[in-house]
């Protein structure tokens, strides 16, 4: 008589590698704290500073890793899934991840000549036209959007140094 697979890991209580994946979890929760100390913190700084969020999601992957951990080794483990919606006879479309490869590349050599917002701007744009992203001028709308909510968030809220080029140099609002 022979099984299924959903049937043979019914039966099984222990899954090693979903456990090893909820370890690490922890790992990386328990990692993150315990290196967040160690970030500078500006000479009278009264608000949250640059530690508060990574000492947020350092507790909450501990946690959450921990009670993953806990209901794997009490046997609760994932459904394997029977029919996944992939075509195995497809081949990979090496262009689409050459081109893309090309846009992370671009956006790298493009950060410090034209600043962070534009070179995101390229590559939010670049990777969705790649993409198949339709109308056509739907991606750089969003794109420039995404790129300067980012640097005002990034660069001008939480005083991360974004270099905002020379587009964006005089506004003040957009500066770490």
């Amino acid at each position: 008589m022979t099984t299924s697979k959903p049937e043979s890991r019914a039966g099984r209580s222990f899954a090693i590698g979903e456990f090893l994946f909820t370890l690490g979890i922890t790992a990386l929760g328990a990692m993150t704290l315990a290196t967040a100390g160690s970030i500078n913190v500006p000479l009278g700084n009264t608000d949250i500073g640059p530690r508060g969020f990574p000492y947020a999601i350092g507790a909450m992957l501990t946690v959450f890793g921990t009670l993953l951990c806990i209901q794997v080794l009490r046997g609760k483990v994932g459904e394997e899934e029977v029919d996944e919606d992939v075509d195995t006879s497809a081949s990979t479309d090496w262009r689409t991840v050459g081109l893309l490869i090309g846009a992370i590349v671009l956006h790298v050599f493009l950060i410090v000549p034209a600043g962070w917002p534009i070179a995101a701007f390229v590559l939010f744009t670049a990777s969705a036209w790649i993409l198949g992203a339709r109308p056509w001028w739907r991606a750089p709308l969003i794109g420039m959007v995404l790129a300067l909510v980012l640097q005002l968030a990034f660069g001008g809220l939480l005083g991360l140094s974004l270099p905002p080029g020379p587009v964006l140099d005089q506004i003040g609002i957009f500066h770490g």
